[in-house]
């Protein structure tokens, strides 16, 4: 079949219309009607437009190894447009439609943007976090109803071509298996495929490259992916995007980030969440920029962040783009003479950032840190801090154009009220904008991201400045509450941050009968630096000025719990004080009863709601039955779920 759309001209790439500094020049763009101002309606469109506006030019940078002096894989914006067809007709071959899903289980690489941007052509994509266990991964393709998963042919990233081969029999839409091949692999190295299981690219290179076969034409409303929200051990959510907010959240990113086809950023998120799907990806090639994907392992190669300033001085990236945990990472790469003055904007988001972080990293690099927000669902991005605007840390600078923006007071569950706050006050975020997410698949799992009248509740605390910006402190759900006391865990950490030698830290509420929590925070410290706990706690409390805020206790820890784009997972930090709390209590009870420390029971977490309490019976012998009442009678006024068990 023709392409119904291959008669029509390529429009115009997206540019800034002019520099944002304030929120009167986000209102300036407003001033043109949103169906007048933005008339592309699918990400295909947009790579048709930057193919026919770019062409020659490069898109896309493969870094083979985090060696600067290693010589990399470069795509054009017309290679990358040729791929995009040939991916999308091969997935229509394959029988993918309108609402047909298309999993994608990789690591960096060039052939997640096909798999991206050519599964959203032909259907619905759904990227997948690799570590997930495989029971999450079958229960999100199910969910999603996945007919084609294009996956990774190593084991060497997450074990992934082992976990893919599992899947294929365990997800009933499932119908065709891609393997995509290392770059360094040999021709034919991976012999004869199972039934069902073909080579990505020797099938794609069968297909047109020059049109759509499929005919589609994509409304702005029409699915464009899922992705999966939650943590590796929460219950993962798979929300909706359309096209029409994908592509608004691309070209708002341009105008308000100043995004030119001079601009070349390295890209370390995963390509499986949003901030490296669509505001460091989408965003970045509508509009000409060259994108660099830093190996397969992104930036939790070690060699990468060893040599990236040399990296930096070697591709000459315009802006440098990160989470709070990796620019701190970065902080202790010295510079060693490298030229870093390509670099004229530095953002980060997907986690607060410590004030003490924010000035080292200006210190050192003369690099000012700007802050912006984006989540899930809302497509990647909400908030930008422009380049050119300083701000506070804390500070996510201005919402996007035609975004509405609210304020409101938390109820006494921690839930959005609907009563509204001034500027300056704290309270929850809400939002409403062309980039909502469509729902999640599951309607159920609606109810809590809306308020009744339609608005986003994030579950950010912030509040707004006199310069319009969005500031954020934290997220509701981390609030410490200390008899009824609610306690900003980011007064704590930006305390305890402070101290030269803390490299990363975090402040959680730790279970206690009495108070309900009591705060504590984990840290890390710069390697090399030492401190003792008893320091780093004396050194916080003298800089909490709440009598409430001032933390119990500072636990020294090797490595900080993290999630796969960066951010520190408090979940597993709250359990692990949990348990620290149980097995306090635990001594205690055997210490009176005089049992032996060798006949002790053992204390484990048990994902993130649950302390288990193990006695050996034949240990502890006479001493079971009463050491196990007393344990539960002196756990069970804790508000956290505990059990006790002898065996």
């Amino acid at each position: 079949m023709a392409d119904s759309k291959k008669t029509k001209m390529a429009g115009e790439p997206f540019r800034p219309l002019f520099p944002v500094r304030s929120l009167a020049d986000i209102r300036r763009l407003e001033e043109t009607p949103l169906a007048q101002a933005l008339t592309v309606r699918s990400t295909y469109e947009i790579f048709r437009n930057a193919g026919a506006a770019f062409g020659g030019k490069t898109a896309l940078t493969f870094l083979r190894t985090g060696n600067p002096a290693d010589e990399p894989i470069r795509w054009s914006y017309a290679d990358l447009l040729a791929g995009i067809h040939q991916t999308a007709n091969m997935l229509h071959a394959l029988g993918v439609g309108p609402e047909d899903a298309v999993a994608v289980l990789l690591p960096g690489c060039l052939e997640y943007h096909l798999a991206l941007w050519g599964g959203e052509a032909a259907g619905i994509v759904q990227p997948l976090n690799p570590l997930l266990t495989d029971e999450k991964l079958v229960a999100l393709m199910t969910a999603g109803r996945a007919k084609v998963l294009i996956a990774y042919g190593s084991d060497s990233e997450s074990g992934m071509w082992s976990k893919a081969m599992r899947l294929r029999s365990q997800v009933p839409t499932l119908t065709t298996v891609l393997r995509v091949a290392p770059h360094d692999e040999a021709p034919g190295a991976a012999g004869a495929l199972p039934k069902g299981v073909a080579e990505f690219n020797t099938l794609r290179a069968a297909q047109p490259a020059d049109r759509l076969m499929s005919g589609r034409d994509i409304a702005p409303t029409d699915i464009a992916a899922y992705f999966h929200t939650g943590g590796t051990t929460g219950a993962p959510k798979l929300a909706r995007h359309s096209h029409g907010a994908q592509v608004f959240t691309a070209w708002a990113s341009v105008q308000v980030a100043g995004m030119n086809d001079q601009g070349i950023s390295i890209n370390g998120y995963p390509l499986f969440h949003v901030a490296g799907v669509l505001p460091a990806s989408l965003a970045s090639l509508s509009a000409g920029v060259e994108v660099i994907i830093p190996t397969t392992s992104l930036l939790r190669n070690k060699e990468v962040l060893a040599n990236y300033w040399k990296l930096v001085e070697k591709y000459r990236p315009t802006s440098l783009s990160a989470v709070p945990t990796v620019l701190a990472a970065l902080a202790n790469v010295p510079l060693d003479g490298a030229d870093i003055s390509s670099i004229g904007y530095c953002r980060t988001g997907a986690a607060v950032l410590s004030p003490e972080l924010a000035a080292r990293f200006e210190r050192l690099f003369g690099l000012h840190v700007h802050e912006s927000l984006g989540m899930t669902e809302m497509a990647g991005i909400s908030t930008i801090t422009p380049p050119g605007v300083d701000g506070p840390a804390g500070c996510v600078g201005f919402p996007l154009p035609y975004m509405q923006m609210r304020i409101v007071a938390l109820d006494e569950s921690g839930n959005a009220s609907d009563r509204d706050l001034p500027p300056g006050e704290q309270g929850m975020v809400l939002f409403k904008s062309p980039n909502l997410f469509s729902g999640f698949v599951d309607p159920a799992d609606n109810a809590k991201a809306f308020t009744a009248d339609g608005w986003l509740a994030t579950g950010d605390l912030g509040w707004i400045d006199g310069d319009g910006r969005l500031n954020l402190s934290g997220r509701s759900k981390d609030l410490i509450i200390r008899s009824g006391h609610n306690i900003d865990p980011k007064v704590i950490e930006d305390a305890l941050g402070a101290h030269p030698a803390v490299q990363l830290c975090a402040a959680v509420g730790a279970p206690d009968a009495y108070a309900g929590e009591l705060p504590v925070v984990f840290a890390t410290l710069v390697p090399g630096a030492s401190a003792t706990e008893d320091e780093l706690l004396a050194f916080t409390a003298a800089r909490v000025d709440e009598a409430p805020a001032k933390p119990k206790s500072v636990i020294v820890i090797e490595n900080m719990p993290m999630t796969n784009v960066g951010k520190i997972y408090k979940p597993e930090l709250r359990a692990m004080a949990a348990s620290r709390v149980v097995a306090a209590a635990v001594a205690q009870i055997c210490n009176e009863l005089g049992l032996t420390e060798a006949a002790w029971p053992s204390v484990r977490s048990e994902g993130e709601s649950l302390v288990e309490v193990r006695i050996d019976a034949a240990a502890a012998g006479t001493l079971a039955a009463p050491l196990q009442q007393r344990i539960e009678a002196a756990l069970a006024p804790l508000p956290f779920r505990t059990k006790v068990r002898a065996e």
